[in-house]
């Protein structure tokens, strides 16, 4: 009876024991539905290393693709000084204009670097299946995207930089070794040109007209320093009476006119000293005489900070300076087309690279593993440069047209981030 006892009591535990995975099987099957890999990608800290992870492989990436780009445009612009070398333009000089020059490369293949960075950077993440396992994961395809977008903000701030403390100055540089507009005179328009009325004034006090005055001034900087200048005078019927030019000037003061308004430039007339002038008489018929004077006195209505901005192309000035150039031309009731489309241009320019950046992320995530990385970083390139060619055509457009310069800007830049936002919401 003690060994039959003993039997049934074994019998009893092996039972209840076989029992208690079956009392504790929804616990078991709630826990395996949540994916271990799930789990491990929901923790706050495993995420904090895939973002690091991604970050680091896209800020490499996006480095070496600028730097490259960066590298080949100097190589181009080297062999293409070399037909220019003359003696009056030495190897030297070719090499500092490149060294001046590559702030403007470095700034313009920004865009294009970043875009076949992300492309390289996701497309070696993308080879070796480690997207499919973030994927897999739980970590979502806008999160990667995100983690993308951050190191491509330090090239963004690194563009507005470049625009804003360094190609004011180096292009200046660069034109002071190699101009390309003194050698094409015919096809260009260089400095600043403007038609002032000129008036005569009586023993009364009235005035009368006079005809008007053409005036160009070649270049002007902040100090006050003007380049060659060229005065035309045309009588009331518009013939030329006289023609003056001069080497240069400098700033020497102004001159209330009247205080009483509000306007600063209707207060004041500025003068510069005008050296080495030669004076062209030209009488009715073909009479004429010339003069030959060491100095002169021209008056502007504005302050030499203004004639700065005035003689300096739009590709040439800061950021700053091209808002300062739109206050001043609206000021004056006039509008310049060529400087507003460059300072929407670069106001804008963050946009634009990460416009492109998200659109490289949806090259990525569009196969992952039909498609190989060479053939990714064609379509990038091929991406890019038709996103610059949108841009520039556009660019022309405007100004051809008149059309607001802010909305063809941003039309390249709205287009290109709805491809890329369309293309990624079909790989979720």
């Amino acid at each position: 009876m003690s060994d039959l006892f003993s039997k049934s009591q074994d019998a009893k535990s092996q039972s209840l024991k076989s029992q208690s995975p079956k009392s504790q099987s929804p616990n078991s099957s709630n826990t395996s539905s949540q994916h271990p890999k799930a789990k491990f990608a929901k923790t706050p800290a495993n995420l904090k290393v895939l973002s690091r992870y991604v970050k680091r492989n896209a800020l490499l990436a996006i480095i070496g693709a600028v730097l490259g780009l960066w590298a080949l445009q100097l190589v181009f612009s080297y062999l293409s000084e070399l037909d220019s070398l003359d003696d009056s333009y030495t190897m030297g000089q070719a090499i500092k204009y490149i060294f001046y020059r590559s702030p403007y490369f470095l700034e313009q293949f920004i865009p294009t670097g970043a875009l076949l960075g992300a492309v390289v950077g996701l497309g070696l993440l993308a080879n070796k299946s480690e997207l499919v396992v973030m994927r897999a994961a739980g970590v979502s395809v806008y999160r990667i995207v995100g983690w993308v977008l951050q190191p491509a903000m330090i090239f963004v701030l690194i563009a507005l930089a470049i625009n804003q403390f360094v190609l004011p100055s180096s292009n200046q540089l660069a034109k002071e070794i190699n101009d390309a507009d003194s050698r094409a005179l015919v096809t260009s328009v260089r400095g600043y040109w403007t038609v002032q009325p000129r008036f005569d004034s009586s023993e009364d006090g009235s005035t009368t007209p006079d005809g008007s005055d053409v005036l160009y001034i070649d270049y002007a900087d902040v100090q006050g320093n003007i380049g060659e200048v060229k005065r035309w005078h045309l009588d009331n019927e518009g013939n030329l009476q006289t023609a003056i030019h001069a080497d240069n000037g400098q700033y020497i003061g102004r001159e209330p006119i009247d205080t009483s308004v509000s306007e600063i430039s209707e207060q004041y007339r500025y003068e510069w000293q005008l050296n080495n002038m030669t004076k062209l008489n030209i009488n009715q018929g073909f009479d004429s005489s010339q003069a030959v004077s060491p100095s002169d006195t021209l008056s502007l209505p504005f302050a030499p900070e203004s004639v700065y901005l005035l003689t300096r192309k739009a590709e040439d000035l800061s950021l700053t300076q091209l808002y300062e150039h739109r206050q001043f031309m609206r000021q004056q009731g006039q509008r310049s087309l060529s400087h507003e489309l460059a300072f929407w241009q670069k106001l804008l320019s963050p946009l634009s690279i990460l416009s492109l950046v998200i659109v490289a992320c949806s090259f990525v995530f569009g196969s992952l593993r039909t498609h190989s990385l060479g053939l990714r970083i064609v379509v990038a390139l091929m991406f890019g440069l038709l996103f610059s060619y949108v841009q520039d055509l556009v660019g022309f457009i405007s100004l051809a047209t008149g059309v607001s310069p802010l909305l063809m800007v941003l039309l390249p830049i709205i287009g290109s981030a709805a491809l890329g936002g369309y293309l990624l919401k079909r790989q979720m």
